[in-house]
């Protein structure tokens, strides 16, 4: 699998170090920038790239990184065919994680809701908002989690395809 990964200037390091990461892990990492530190370069034109290259290919993945992920995640959704999940930390249900009323006590199981519902193809990481070494975990969790295939889940995602193509 082919990961596009994207960052403004204020997660170089971070990204870096996770492209080493899904490097040593197996997967293939395409770097969409920022190369260097320039602390007045726009995230969306980083993430606008990665975001490309996934719309272009949506079985792949993209991984972004921002302060807060926020405005990087309302960047990748813009693009077609891209379904961008954010995540901040890891954090415990509080509720029943689906309409059988299971529940979870992992504190990465949002990550595999936006896989498991959502089919998502990128992730944001605020990565102000999470420690280090609960960044790697996280993306493995959010790369080896399937899309569940459930009908609703289909239907729904459907749904907002028809909502990109301005068809509802």
């Amino acid at each position: 699998m082919k990961i596009y990964l994207a960052t403004d200037h204020t997660g170089i390091e971070l990204k870096n170090k996770v492209i080493a990461f899904l490097q040593k892990e197996g997967y293939e990492t395409v770097d969409c920038g920022a190369y260097e530190y320039d602390k007045y370069d726009d995230y969306p034109d980083w993430i606008g790239k990665a975001a490309q290259k996934v719309s272009e290919n949506p079985n792949e993945r993209g991984i972004i990184f921002g302060g807060s992920g926020q405005g990087e995640a309302m960047v990748a959704n813009k693009f077609k065919n891209v379904r961008c999940g954010l995540f901040y930390a890891p954090a415990v249900p509080t509720q029943s994680v689906n309409i059988e009323g299971d529940k979870s006590t992992d504190p990465f199981e949002i990550l595999k809701l936006t896989r498991d519902h959502n089919n998502a193809n990128m992730l944001s990481i605020g990565f102000r908002f999470v420690k280090e070494e609960d960044v790697f975990r996280a993306i493995k969790v959010w790369l080896e989690t399937p899309f569940s295939g459930a009908e609703r889940h289909k239907r729904r995602i459907k749904k907002i395809t028809k909502i990109e193509e301005n068809k509802m």
